[in-house]
């Protein structure tokens, strides 16, 4: 806040000596810091004056000063009734109503400010933050730009230019203005900080935390550095080094709500649940309002088990945002593993309305959810997510077909061969294809709720897919004579997958069954790095990866199998879809799919389902399986 060293005469009022030296003496309290004696003075003077300005004005800003802002900004626009052309006073009542959570209206005190002092740099740059304060960053963007243009050497300014086009999703512009501000003031901290911030929007992770080092070189305690340090170490799968980040900015701010979520999350990461939601709950203690914290502790929720408790945490993060689709949609997800199918399918139509907009393909023609007639149109049917989304949500097109439309699906390429064997009316094309003319569209997995959504709308249980004979033959001799049981093997899905450290199962976690007495075959297309030495050394595992084209060939080869042991990945939808003997192996917290403490699957009548019975308890799922497959009745040799 700034404040006058000369007193401006009212029009109209010549200020009595005496009175003027009575202002004088209390501006120089002031500047001594004596703000009650030079409040004081000002109040002798309202006593003899009551009109007078700048004992007002003066006398607003002591109280602001002295820690009243509420009386300050009463003060200070009682003082601007008097003199509205007094640019300063406007300038600084913003400050004040900045101060109290009052943005919008400081806003158009800073507008007031620089309609009478154009030039004043100070008031654009505080209504830019003012600006930003109320969630308006391509305004606050032009209030940093008009800052600039006055003082080009501004650093802060282009600081604060570069968080406003953060929040508008432009991070590599943002980086150029903190790349700036670091040119003007090298040792601006906070410039390096968020510059870490944009590069690690770029996925630069290794850029970013050489940035937060330079951060917290010039600022050792820099604690929000320290934490958006572990978020960038996160990002590199440096779990334990992002963890000790975490608890460094928590011992330098014990009060850091931020900090400790995400502290949450990477012990979440690591598995270590019941932790990560002890410090969910204290980032939520320490700020209620914290809608990524409710969110947050909704997942770990989840990942103990505790999925009903989930639904009221997922609430409160959408009361708290409101326009936030990642809660909503996933609340849906949390909703179907419970069985409430026909509610959770409705929520999870905010995916397409999340960063990723899952599903949301924008074409002229209308989406097509269930409640127009069919009969005499073209629907287009378009792929979403996964291969086993696909392999799971194709079984509806048919019903489509019933209805009397004319259905086109586009499906990943390695799926097209595959699923033309699906139904003869039923036109498969290549995922990046789209037909000439359709009438509606639907994406993949909207197909349940437009079908009903329940469990009892499912199509009829069972085989919907099958191999082709030729492919069948080939395959039945490449893999010659059959003097053992043969089960198809897989034991990781994609590294992409964002549970695959839950879902993928080490290989050396399966030594206690491949001593057991069957042909073992690996139904990996491609091999993780890591696994491809520990196989040179299991010549029980056949490892025919090389001569898989496409899932039609890996569905032949599956249909010369007696059993199928798979994770959760798409092999485990294409075995059932085949309806093989099929067993999966799922973690504590499957995958909403599975729906919650089943055995068996409403979408695959042959498939079974080994749970882990406490998180990352595969141990006990591969003695379960030895034991089951023991006693599996298969066919005589």
């Amino acid at each position: 806040m700034r404040l006058s060293r000369t007193t401006p005469t009212l029009p109209g009022e010549r200020a009595a000596i005496s009175i003027q030296q009575t202002l004088d003496q209390a501006q120089a309290l002031q500047r001594q810091g004596r703000l009650a004696e030079a409040a004081a003075l000002c109040e002798a003077v309202l006593a003899k004056a009551p009109d007078n300005f700048f004992a007002r004005y003066m006398l607003g800003f002591l109280s602001y000063q002295a820690g009243d802002s509420q009386r300050g900004a009463v003060l200070i626009s009682q003082a601007i009734a008097l003199n509205p052309d007094y640019a300063e006073a406007h300038f600084n009542l913003g400050v004040i109503l900045q101060d109290l959570g009052r943005p919008a209206e400081a806003v158009d005190a800073y507008g007031r400010a620089t309609a009478l002092a154009p030039g004043m740099v100070a008031a654009h740059y505080n209504c830019g933050n003012a600006l930003r304060d109320l969630k308006r960053p391509a305004q606050a963007l032009g209030a940093y730009d008009r800052a600039i243009a006055i003082r080009p050497d501004y650093a802060e300014a282009h600081l604060n230019r570069g968080l406003a086009l953060r929040e508008l999703k432009q991070p590599e512009v943002a980086l150029t203005s903190f790349t700036q501000a670091i040119a003007l003031k090298p040792d601006l901290a906070e410039a390096y900080c968020n510059s870490a911030a944009a590069l690690r929007e770029l996925n630069r992770p290794l850029d970013a935390l050489a940035q937060h080092q330079a951060a917290l070189a010039i600022r050792p305690d820099y604690a929000e550095s320290y934490s958006n340090h572990g978020l960038a170490l996160q990002d590199l799968s440096r779990s334990h080094e992002a963890l000790a980040s975490f608890e460094t900015a928590i011992a330098l701010k014990p009060d850091f709500a931020e900090a400790h979520s995400n502290r949450g999350g990477v012990l979440r990461d690591l598995k270590r649940y019941a932790e990560a939601l002890e410090a969910f709950e204290t980032a939520i203690a320490l700020k209620p309002d914290y809608a990524d914290a409710h969110y947050n502790r909704a997942l770990a929720l989840q990942d103990l088990g505790r999925t009903e408790e989930a639904l009221a945490s997922f609430d409160a993060a959408i009361a708290l945002r409101p326009d936030l689709a990642q809660p909503r949609w996933t609340q849906g997800l949390a909703l179907l593993q419970l069985g409430r199918m026909q509610e959770g399918w409705r929520r999870y139509e905010w995916r397409k309305q999340g960063e990723e907009r899952s599903g949301d393909r924008p074409y002229p023609q209308p989406v097509w959810l269930g409640e127009t007639q069919l009969a005499g149109k073209t629907l287009f049917i378009h792929s979403e997510q996964g291969f086993g989304d696909t392999l799971q949500f194709i079984r509806f097109a048919p019903l489509a077909v019933d209805r009397g439309a004319r259905v086109i699906v586009s499906v990943q390429d390695p799926l097209v061969r595959l699923l033309r064997r699906l139904h003869p009316h039923v036109e498969i094309i290549g995922e990046t294809e789209v037909p000439d003319a359709f009438d509606l569209h639907i994406p993949m997995l909207s197909l349940p709720l437009a079908f009903g959504g329940g469990l009892d709308d499912l199509p009829a249980a069972g085989r919907y897919l099958t191999a082709d004979p030729t492919d069948r033959a080939a395959w039945r001799e490449r893999l010659g004579p059959r003097s053992r049981p043969r089960v198809g093997l897989v034991w990781s899905g994609s590294t992409i997958h964002k549970n695959d450290h839950n879902r993928s199962i080490p290989l050396s976690r399966l030594a206690p069954l491949l001593d057991l007495d069957l042909d073992w075959i690996s139904l990996h297309k491609d091999l993780r790095e890591r696994d491809v030495e520990p196989l040179s050394r299991l010549p029980q595992i056949r490892q025919l990866g090389e001569a898989l084209g496409d899932f039609a060939d890996t569905a032949a080869l599956i249909e010369g199998l007696d059993l199928v042991i798979t994770v959760d990945t798409s092999v485990a939808h294409l075995a059932g879809a085949l309806d093989r003997p099929t067993w999966m192996l799922a973690p504590f917290n499957a995958d909403w799919r599975w729906l919650k403490d089943r055995a068996d699957s409403p979408w695959y009548p042959s498939l079974r389902l080994f749970r882990q019975p406490a998180v990352d308890d595969w141990e006990s799922v591969i003695e379960q399986v030895r034991e089951a497959l023991e006693a599996f009745p298969f066919a005589d040799m």
